[in-house]
């Protein structure tokens, strides 16, 4: 019998993560492969079988990166399909404002409509959109399926994601919307399937990435979030300022005269670990440096998410788990380390050796915060997503 296969991509700012699923029932998917498509000046493919074993790794023949490299990616992925059926492509889409809040089919007027929504991520919505457009491009009769990375922080109470502003504003979509929404939601079922009791306990998830954020889960839902109206919010990230006096950037703005375009560049790609080092926006470059421009960037980064992570646990009324997520989180065991400390007075014991060795749970046992290491996976969620779209 012909297998049915569903492609989950996630766009980033330089490169597109995908992965190939196989149906093997109604409600089971088995990952066949995964891969990255890396969109520098020359484009690299790379993907490796679920065993391990890699399926290609080249560099793309083609002059610019964009539509042509992921026309590439795509045929290279219908070539290994051979006789299975592809059934779609599901998307991670950074924003999807007040309206949608549950994956959707992606037609035209819908693809329009998420479009219209890039003033308020102005940066990653294009890139969000790019493959759907190129895939639609290219195989038009091929169905397309958003799954939204706002859509998981519905459930955040009117007086966590309000602003003080004038109320009016709020009607106009002017509030708090958080993101790495897949990313969360793929924990909270992660800590659901080790044990019910954890997944009720009161939870920070860290998600410490080039792009990073914090989000405080009860019973499997997202309460509150570091991440605001924009991806720009809370901690410090690769080249992201993180949370900022307005006062800043009204002083930019009005006495300095810099441009709303000049400043949107520096906040978003010239802030953050960059700005703070001046060296990188890379974690692993600065962990390599003994530079002290690097040191105070880390030590910065480690500050503000622990500070962060109290006031989550405020929202809370307490904290009984905290796991670290994403690449820095999954990887960097300094970083874990600094954060950690700074949040003993909360319970938090680590097992340092645990720690170093990325264990699983890596505090103590005497530690009134249970403390793990979860390797995200966001294409999963997407194609389980995607796969319940189509089914309905």
């Amino acid at each position: 019998m012909t297998r049915r296969s569903i492609l989950a991509l996630n766009a980033g700012s330089s490169s597109i993560k995908f992965a190939l699923y196989d149906l093997v029932s109604s409600q089971a998917l088995q990952l066949v492969l995964r891969g990255t498509l890396d969109l520098g000046d020359t484009p690299i493919l790379r993907a490796k079988a679920a065993d391990g074993t890699v399926q290609c790794d080249r560099q793309l023949a083609i002059d610019k990166p964009g539509d042509a490299a992921i026309g590439e990616m795509l045929n290279w992925v219908q070539g290994e399909i051979g006789e299975r059926n592809l059934l779609c492509a599901g998307h991670r889409i950074v924003h999807g404002g007040s309206e949608f809040i549950e994956p959707v089919r992606l037609t035209p007027d819908i693809i329009d409509a998420v479009d219209r929504l890039t003033p308020l991520a102005p940066l990653h919505q294009p890139r969000s959109l790019a493959p759907v457009r190129a895939i639609a491009a290219l195989q038009p009769d091929l169905p397309q399926v958003g799954c939204f990375d706002t859509a998981f922080h519905q459930t955040i109470d009117p007086l966590v994601r309000r602003f003080a502003l004038p109320r009016q504003y709020e009607g106009q979509g002017l509030r708090r919307y958080g993101f790495h929404g897949l990313s969360y939601e793929y924990i909270a079922g992660r800590l659901s399937g080790i044990s019910p009791t954890l997944a009720a306990k009161r939870t920070i998830v860290a998600h410490l990435g080039n792009g990073a954020s914090l989000c405080a889960l009860q019973q499997g839902k997202s309460i509150d979030t570091t991440m605001g109206f924009s991806a720009l919010d809370g901690l410090v990230m690769g080249t992201r300022c993180g949370a900022i006096d307005p006062g800043v950037l009204l002083h930019f703005l009005l006495e300095r005269g810099i441009a709303a375009e000049e400043l949107q560049t520096m906040l978003y790609e010239k802030s953050g670990l960059l700005g703070v080092s001046g060296i990188s926006g890379d974690m692993r470059t600065l962990e390599g440096s003994n530079d002290p421009r690097a040191q105070e960037a880390m030590a910065l980064f480690a500050f503000r998410a622990a500070r962060e992570a109290a006031a989550l646990a405020n929202t809370m009324g307490g904290l009984e788990c905290l796991v670290f997520t994403a690449g820095i989180g999954e990887r960097s065991a300094s970083i874990r380390k600094a954060i950690c400390e700074k949040l003993t007075w909360l319970g938090v014991v680590l097992e340092e050796r645990a720690n170093d060795i990325h264990a699983e749970i890596i505090s103590r046992p005497e530690s009134k915060v249970e403390v793990r290491v979860i390797a995200t996976d966001e294409e999963s969620v997407v194609a389980r997503h995607s796969r319940k779209v189509m089914q309905a």
